[in-house]
């Protein structure tokens, strides 16, 4: 697809797998605010983390994503429809939409096309929700050698568009009306190998893996275990926006 830079179609299965999902709560304040849900599209579902839980509160939900593989990892549910689609060209009806979604994506899109759209497919009533989290924060001794990880060996990795995640959305253009949220926070436990697993499925990583042939978390890796140890260890998400 013209213009769309895959990130994550490397790793479709392990984001399908290891990707942590939001809280219930996110979305029971966003809908309390619609008047109508009859349907609400998922922008970047990835491999719909977001569109399942949209699906209960929805009559319908269309799910697009660019990346074919992420896709064909979805969940399948009898109100969900997945699209391969761009961000700037869903292939929506006009005002038809009554809420849209980008959860941990806004940052890759072009922004003016995106939000042109926005503006097409929205009914009068509708709304806008997007958000993104950083860093994982599990214990100490594990959190420093994470950033470390994040920062400093990934750091020369990152796309630049990943900087609007750091500065928590604050400093990205969004031409709608913004209203104040209470904070959210993603919990989970999880294995040793189920967090290497989710680092598998940085952008950064993949970029490194592709372009120096070596795979970074193979150097993290025994350390990481070392401090984990053999049990469940519980991750709370560190500055959600």
């Amino acid at each position: 697809m013209t213009g769309f830079e895959d990130h994550f179609s490397a790793t479709a299965p392990e984001y399908s797998r290891y990707r942590p999902r939001y809280p219930e709560s996110l979305y029971d304040f966003i809908v309390e605010k619609l008047p109508r849900r009859e349907l609400a599209w998922d922008c970047a579902t990835g491999s719909g983390q977001s569109a399942v839980s949209l699906a209960r509160r929805f009559a319908r939900v269309i799910a697009t994503d660019a990346a074919e593989r992420q896709i064909a990892n979805a969940v399948p549910l009898d109100n969900v429809e997945y699209r391969v689609a761009l961000a700037e060209d869903p292939g929506l009806e006009d005002d038809s939409v009554d809420l849209v979604t980008v959860s941990q994506a806004l940052h890759w899109f072009d922004l003016d096309r995106f939000f042109a759209q926005v503006r097409r497919v929205a009914r009068e009533t509708a709304w806008i929700a997007a958000w993104a989290y950083d860093i994982l924060e599990v214990a100490p001794g594990i959190d420093e050698l994470l950033s470390e990880f994040y920062a400093v060996t990934m750091g020369p990795w990152w796309p630049p568009e990943r900087r609007y995640v750091v500065e928590r959305y604050e400093t990205l253009p969004f031409p709608f009306r913004t209203v104040p949220s209470p904070p959210f926070r993603m919990e989970a436990r999880w294995t040793v190998d189920e967090m290497l697993g989710y680092l598998g499925t940085w952008s950064a990583v993949r970029r490194c893996r592709e372009q120096t042939a070596s795979d970074p978390l193979e150097a993290l890796a025994p350390e990481l275990r070392a401090r984990w140890g053999a049990s469940t260890r519980t991750f709370r998400c560190g500055r959600a926006a």
